[in-house]
């Protein structure tokens, strides 16, 4: 039996921005926290932000958000929290201040430790109604947090594991592609297959939900037509609007689950050291995947072809490879700084990844390895 929920609240267009005040009312908000980082503050987002309600300028900030949120980063933010009294959380940039939101507003109601709350842990049962509620506001169009059920954290023991619960949900979503203009083209680039890789893992996932895929399916064909006119020009207005649904429309589809992709990455992305950027990550990570997946959900394939545009006998991994380059995206792991070293150690860790479990093909380590050493 499919079990199928949508219970966000999106605030979508050119000027959304314009009514944060009437979202953090509805959201029951009067002391928010504003969650994001210093690349925000320095591209002016924030000040747009604090200027688009009348006690923007006196909230209390919290900018040291990792790329990749750490626990460390969850329990300072949350300090900053407690110190001024906020009630909820406005989360201003990419997925990690979002999801750096999303962790605070947990401990901000239910007691530490947070890996208490993780999934695969057996959390999500514990993350209760009490949560905070939070506002967020994406200024890239890549990981749909902004209505997503999910936080993603490394935590302190080198997992990185996600928070999974409708109550992390955000209140309201305010998704205005003016926040998205002019930013860099690899940086769209790569937001942008994060994007696309959400549309398909969810669209394969074998989970029954016609309606997460229906929303999958027409985000991808919004995203490949869109993405290489917002990389090649940061200020086209509709491109920027495509790829910010796009988004949001790869989060929607979350309730079928990810897949290999996601869990090979999220380990990857745990390697402090690296900084390796998540949506670069699945980039590199689609091809290998699709090959793997395409015996177990091939049929699913003609679909993925139609709204990428492709011919009916179309390779669809080859075509996610030679898209992702014309976008000036790397092709294999080595490019990105991993080491061969440590691919063993990732395909153990994906077999723990929440996403593992909803891949369109039962995968072993052996198969991840496989396909770690495909793009390496």
């Amino acid at each position: 039996m499919a079990l199928i929920n949508y219970l966000t609240t999106i605030r979508l267009d050119f000027g959304a921005l314009s009514g944060l005040g009437e979202d953090l009312a509805a959201a029951g908000m009067a002391r928010p926290l504003i969650v994001a980082d210093h690349g925000v503050a320095a591209a002016g987002l924030l000040d747009r932000v604090r200027a688009a309600w009348p006690g923007g300028a006196a909230a209390a900030v919290f900018l040291d958000t990792p790329s990749n949120p750490t626990e460390e980063a969850v329990e300072q933010a949350l300090a900053v929290y407690r110190e001024h009294g906020c009630d909820g959380l406005v989360a201003v940039g990419g997925g990690s201040p979002m999801d750096l939101a999303k962790a605070v507003a947990v401990l901000a109601a239910h007691p530490a430790p947070l890996q208490t709350y993780a999934a695969v842990l057996g959390g999500a049962p514990k993350i209760t109604a009490a949560t905070a509620p939070v506002v967020a506001i994406p200024t890239t169009a890549g990981t749909g947090s902004e209505v997503g059920r999910g936080a993603v954290i490394t935590f302190r023991d080198g997992r990185k594991l996600a928070l999974l619960s409708p109550h992390l949900i955000p209140k309201r979503a305010v998704c205005d592609p003016e926040l998205t203009l002019g930013l860099p083209p690899l940086l769209t680039a790569a937001t942008g297959m994060d994007a696309v890789s959400h549309c398909i893992e969810c669209y394969i996932s074998p989970v029954d939900n016609p309606v997460a895929a229906a929303i999958a399916i027409d985000g991808l064909e919004r995203a490949t037509r869109a993405l290489p006119r917002a990389v090649a020009d940061g200020q086209d207005r509709e491109a920027r609007r495509e790829m910010m649904i796009a988004a949001f429309e790869g989060a929607l589809a979350f309730q079928k689950g990810l897949g290999a992709v996601h869990a090979l990455s999220h380990p990857l992305g745990a390697l402090k050291e690296f900084r390796l950027h998540h949506g670069t990550l699945n980039s590199v990570l689609l091809p290998p995947v699709l090959r793997f997946n395409a015996p177990a959900a091939g049929a699913k394939y003609d679909g993925l072809r139609r709204a990428m545009g492709l011919s009916a006998g179309a390779d669809v991994a080859d075509a996610v490879a030679a898209f992702s380059a014309r976008l000036g995206l790397p092709a294999t792991l080595s490019q990105m700084g991993v080491p061969r070293q440590v691919l063993p150690a990732i395909a153990d860790a994906a077999l723990l990844d929440h996403t593992h479990a909803t891949n369109a093909r039962p995968a072993t380590r052996e198969d991840y390895l496989r396909m770690l050493e495909e793009v390496f």
